[in-house]
């Protein structure tokens, strides 16, 4: 008689409704020993590494990198191995991703013919919210970036171990870079970066071109003007799923959207009369912190279910880093106790944390109001989301040389445009008004 388990995807972080495979450290019929890694999946704030929450044999395996499973559905089926170590009933496993353990099924019997057998879900705790009945795996393509297709993960481990993505020879399907190409890269140096570019392979032959989509016109068959109609099916391109950091931040910003009664409200920070070479993004984070204790209705939460506000004593400050995978928010904490150096040194942390997705969970969240400096792109003023439950978000446009009246003639001075997005619901104009003016006052400073 055989014992099987069906292990079941638990919650990978705070609510998370699904997560995407990596990479699969083992295969069917492969023996696992009871808390060896069993998957790498990538969530919309990390990679997590799974482990196995038995001892046995590997029977079943759901889908493959690139696959999405559904938080709480089906992720291994294993053949338990009574002789090997076993996890003790009730016994913590040390892995703290917010879900319970695989239960044991009824002893698998001898298969009838043609008879299915439905397995009977007993780790419902790993599920957060109803689960979908159907579509527990969806294929996705690895996304493209710079010419190159692959997984945020693999281009995370590429950065890690120093490789240039760009040079290394893909053996995936359809030509996408696999976490095994980017280690064998690493292993032969084959792909450093900086080192002279592989010789160009042969082009393998091109495809048969597909067929050119008909020209459209704003003429009827009769030769008569007609309404211009919106995109159709007939558009080119492919539909790419969404996946990770990005398929997060769709869900977060139509969240915020719906429920955000936003209103901005945008000025200039005058630096004529800094002292000196100074660091901006310094500068903003602690004209943020005096801003915060002028007018501290803003360095909150909003509860709208409740209608209930939470005022912070402390200045927890989320700071927006732009990646090729998407939009990640690490939180600055206590920045209204640190210095200048202090600020710098925890910026260039977190943003080296996002860069190889070393970053805890616990530093994408709590922040009680948030930073975007888009300016070092491009643009002078926004109107950054806010997400609750915070009620303002701050923009750093484009820093320019403007040209300024002053008494007895002009002068140019540097200046920094600034926009504030605030939750009507939760802030008056007036506030708004005055943390912006706080705000510049401070930046205006001279050190």
């Amino acid at each position: 008689m055989t014992m099987t388990k069906t292990f079941f995807l638990p919650d990978l972080g705070e609510g998370l409704p699904d997560a995407t495979i990596v990479e699969w450290m083992v295969k069917p019929g492969d023996t696992i020993m009871l808390d060896a890694p069993l998957v790498s999946m990538e969530t919309a704030k990390a990679v997590v590494e799974v482990p196995s929450p038995v001892s046995g044999k590997v029977l079943k395996l759901a889908g493959g990198p690139g696959d999405i499973v559904i938080t709480g559905r089906m992720l291994a089926e294993f053949e338990v191995d009574a002789a090997l170590p076993q996890r003790a009933e009730g016994q913590d496993t040390g892995h703290h991703h917010g879900g319970g353990h695989a239960e044991a099924a009824a002893p698998t019997a001898a298969p009838e013919p043609e008879t299915k057998t439905e397995s009977i879900r007993e780790d419902s705790g790993t599920v957060v919210g109803a689960m979908q009945s159907s579509d527990a795996v969806r294929s996705e393509s690895a996304v493209a970036v710079g010419g190159v297709k692959a997984m945020p993960a693999v281009r995370a481990q590429a950065r890690k171990l120093g490789v240039d993505i760009t040079r290394v020879r893909a053996t995936g399907a359809d030509g996408v870079v696999t976490m095994d190409d980017v280690k064998r890269a690493a292993a032969d140096g084959s792909a450093k970066a900086g080192a002279a570019p592989a010789p160009a392979r042969a082009a393998a032959p091109a495809p048969a071109a597909a067929p050119a989509p008909a020209a459209r016109s704003t003429l009827s068959q009769s030769g008569k003007p007609m309404r211009t109609q919106p995109p159709g099916v007939a558009a080119s391109g492919q539909p790419e799923q969404l996946k990770g950091v990005r398929r997060n931040m769709a869900r977060v910003m139509a969240d915020a959207h719906s429920k955000v009664v936003p209103t901005t409200l945008v000025d200039d920070a005058d630096l004529h009369a800094w002292i000196g070479k100074q660091d901006i993004t310094a500068r903003l984070v602690r004209a943020i912190v005096s801003a915060c204790k002028t007018v501290p209705a803003l360095n909150a939460w909003f509860d709208g279910d409740n209608l209930t506000r939470t005022q912070h004593p402390h200045v927890d400050i989320g700071i927006a880093v732009d990646t090729d995978d998407g939009l990640f928010v690490p939180a600055l904490r206590n920045a209204d106790m640190l210095d200048g150096a202090g600020i710098r040194t925890g910026i260039q942390r977190l943003r080296a944390q996002v860069e190889d997705r070393s970053i805890p969970s616990s530093e994408l969240a709590g922040y009680t109001i948030s930073l975007s400096n888009f300016g070092m792109f491009a643009g002078r003023y926004a109107t950054p989301v806010v997400v609750p439950p915070c009620v303002a978000i701050i923009g750093a446009g484009k820093l320019s040389h403007d040209v300024v009246a002053v008494i007895g003639g002009i002068e140019v001075h540097r200046r920094l445009p600034i926009s504030i997005t605030f939750d009507h619901r939760a802030c008056t104009g007036g506030e708004a008004a005055r943390f912006l003016k706080a705000l510049l006052d401070d930046m205006a400073a001279p050190n």
